[in-house]
């Protein structure tokens, strides 16, 4: 006799198979080496640059896991990813106690895939909000000039002063190493009483764009999004889309170390995400700012997988 003789016997904790079902994390494979044609995932595991307490550190894993759990069919818009291959490049080994040095790791190994891998499309997964300086830094000496879209209840343009490079400054760092240009930045979703008058002043009196959630409330987001691209169309070379996940409201997005309430809601949020993926110069997202030691039954990564599956559905609308 053998196992085949007992079809109803089964190895402990195998999960439920459907012949008709196929999940993303199906269509996700160990990146091997060879040049990247497409979409590629990669972690940047750091939180110890975060001004709170944050385990954001753990959110690649926890997205990975809840981002493999969902099918490829969009119903919606009769899409299925099926045939896509996602490269999973794993994570970005960072220093035990050096922030400078792990974001420089970050910038080194972003820069280096970048050049070698030129239609490399990345999927960083964060981290704490740090993360972008050094991966925005990189694809902007790759790629030529930058716009950048932020979804952000904070501006993220804390001075340099106080208390180093943290998840506070990451867009005062691009503009001040000239990274990107401040008429190049588009900010949505800033939040009442989450920031201070002072780097309004500064976003402001750099060029940045800033729509604020009562923007977003009273105007339809796919207008604000179209008024964003229309600045940046003619004047980037490339778009980079930085989602933080604490744009959306604490109740959407519980394990989040900054949540608040009067955010914008999941829904929202993705619809934006859809339609600016649909645009051909916006090459590169990231998603930081989710700390698992802190959410409600993986809420906030399963939005975060929601934000890469809802990207994707708009690069083949």
């Amino acid at each position: 006799m053998a196992l085949k003789d007992y079809p109803f016997l089964d190895t402990p904790n195998t999960p439920y198979h459907d012949r008709y079902i196929q999940k993303i994390g199906d269509i996700i494979q160990p990146w091997d080496g060879d040049p990247i044609n497409g979409y590629g995932i990669i972690g940047a595991p750091l939180s110890k640059s975060s001004i709170s307490h944050s385990g954001a550190a753990f959110a690649p894993g926890t997205i990975r896991k809840s981002l493999s759990g969902f099918t490829t069919y969009s119903i919606e818009e009769d899409i299925d990813l099926n045939q896509l291959v996602i490269s999973d490049l794993g994570d970005i080994t960072m220093h035990v106690t050096d922030i400078v040095h792990s974001q420089n790791r970050i910038y080194e190994t972003m820069k280096h895939l970048l050049m070698k891998n030129p239609s490399w499309k990345p999927i960083l997964l964060g981290g704490d909000h740090s993360v972008s300086f050094p991966s925005i830094k990189a694809f902007s000496e790759v790629k030529g000039s930058v716009g950048v879209i932020q979804f952000d209840a904070h501006h993220d343009l804390r001075n340099l002063e106080d208390g180093g490079p943290c998840n506070g400054t990451p867009f005062r760092s691009l503009l001040e190493s000239a990274s990107i240009d401040g008429n190049h930045l588009i900010q949505i979703g800033i939040r009442d009483f989450s920031n201070s008058k002072a780097y309004r002043t500064y976003g402001e009196d750099n060029g940045v764009t800033m729509y604020t959630m009562k923007d977003v409330r009273e105007r339809s987001i796919l207008d604000v999004i179209d008024e964003g691209i229309k600045k940046l169309r003619n004047t980037v070379d490339v778009i980079y889309v930085s989602v933080d996940m604490d744009v959306l409201d604490q109740a959407h997005a519980p394990g989040c170390p900054a949540i608040g309430p009067g955010g914008m809601d999941s829904a929202t949020l993705l619809q934006a995400i859809t339609h600016l993926a649909r645009h051909e110069k916006v090459l590169a997202i990231d998603l930081v700012e989710v700390d698992p030691t802190l959410d409600f039954r993986d809420i906030t990564s399963r939005a975060a997988a929601h934000v890469i599956l809802h990207y994707l559905k708009g690069k083949f609308m």
